[in-house]
């Protein structure tokens, strides 16, 4: 008989293993959408939906796999959902046409989901204090991104694009029946939601808390994977590197934004989801002002002639700072589901679903602007100036909801002292 401490930390890991599965499942088209792209010559517009399309199905789908979560507990809805991604993910590389590619995307997305499952999934084992580094742990599976960014050129180079979905789908179907194998169902963990109705669980969408937390979620989470997958690209286009640096350059980014994740959890456990949070939007936004900024040349004309200027980061700063920025967002990521557990202690599946669907919404809307953008102003570096702007909106948010209000609560605890009259 397993004990009690052994089942938790055997759902976490097995929970883990095929969170980052399918995050490489997600972020698939990163990779091999490169050469679809010069073999379909789409634009940068098309390119930024052909990215998108399977973070729109992972972002939709996370309400009701949250509320099935609390309903019917995480172990069987993350199987399911599994499964059920295996035939569409071969059916990648059987694709011809753009709107194949985008059908199949939509189906395959169904992976992206599995978040907001296993994030319920694995807090409801552990107690409320340990919840923030559970899920932290969990949430490395994002590192599913760079694995992707690694594994697949190679296979690419060597096998064609059509070989990834292939080799995919069969570790899909693998990963699942692990899954299964490795994990425990606790009938206690949904009990307590199996008698909710969906009307009651929907009735937190009236709460303003929810959306503040879905906006900030929406950089951390929908910025990290707007931008996953649109650096492989960028390094191609900005700096002329093959596919295979490219991507691993843009691993840098990504591998920070998973595994990180745990740290995460443990400082949002020690000092709080809104100190943490605070300082991740920060880091983020001074990052952004420095990414925006585009490749330049600028003439002054002086006494002895003209003399010309060249401003831009160049690949290695580039790196390091997109490197920092992963590391922002791994620890926001973390920080917000830490809110969740905290204020939503019985309702973590279907408020992590609408918390998960707003920053996946981020993810799907951003490569399509990203690639807008750049159609429509010719540089590059407007993605990272769009990032800023919506950056900065949360942190205003964030000052005026909660900072001020924290503020002034601490005053009226600690007022100045009256002074002494005078007689």
């Amino acid at each position: 008989m397993a004990s009690e401490k052994f089942k938790q930390w055997s759902v976490v890991t097995a929970s883990t293993t095929s969170f980052t599965v399918c995050f490489m499942v997600w972020m698939m088209f990163a990779v091999i959408g490169i050469p679809i792209k010069q073999s379909l010559g789409l634009n940068e517009t098309q390119f930024g939906i052909l990215v998108a399309m399977p973070v729109l199905t992972g972002s939709l789908i996370r309400l009701p796999l949250g509320m099935w979560t609390d309903r019917f507990g995480g172990r069987i809805v993350f199987l399911v959902l599994m499964l059920s991604t295996v035939f569409p993910i071969w059916l990648i590389s059987r694709a011809t046409e753009f709107w194949q590619f985008l059908v199949t995307g939509l189906f395959v997305g169904v992976a992206g989901g599995s978040f907001t499952v296993g994030i319920a999934y694995c807090a409801r084992w552990f107690p409320r204090n340990r919840q923030g580094l559970a899920m932290g742990i969990f949430g490395v599976g994002n590192t599913g991104a760079a694995v992707t960014k690694l594994v697949a050129p190679t296979i690419v180079v060597a096998y064609g694009w059509e070989m990834v979905p292939q080799v995919y789908a069969v570790l899909m179907l693998i990963t699942a029946l692990l899954f299964w194998c490795f994990t425990y169902t606790d009938a206690e963990h949904s009990a307590g939601a199996a008698h909710v109705t969906v009307k009651e669980q929907l009735l937190t969408l009236k709460d303003p808390a929810v959306w503040r937390y879905s906006q900030y979620y929406s950089i951390v989470f929908g910025g990290y994977v707007g931008l996953s997958l649109w650096m492989t690209k960028y390094y191609i286009s900005e700096y002329g590197f093959d596919l295979k640096t490219a991507a691993l350059l843009a691993a840098g980014f990504s591998i920070p934004g998973g595994l990180l994740r745990a740290i995460g959890g443990w400082f949002s456990d020690k000092y709080g989801a809104h100190s943490v949070t605070w300082w991740v939007l920060w880091v983020g936004l001074v990052c952004l002002f420095f990414l925006s900024y585009p490749q330049s040349d600028f003439t002054i004309h002086t006494v002895s002639g003209p003399k010309t200027f060249h401003i831009g980061l160049n690949p290695t700063l580039f790196t390091i700072i997109m490197f920092t920025m992963g590391m922002s967002f791994a620890i926001g990521k973390a920080s917000v589901f830490k809110y969740i557990s905290d204020d939503y202690p019985h309702n973590i599946g279907v408020v992590s679903g609408i918390v998960g669907l707003a920053g996946g919404m981020g993810g799907f809307i951003l490569p399509i602007l990203f690639g807008a953008l750049v159609d429509l102003t010719g540089l590059r570096s407007s993605a990272f100036m769009l990032m800023f702007g919506i950056v900065w909106v949360s942190l205003m948010w964030m000052y005026f909801a909660e900072v001020r209000p924290m503020s002034a609560a601490e005053s009226d605890k600690h007022p100045a002292a009256s002074p002494v009259p005078l007689n």
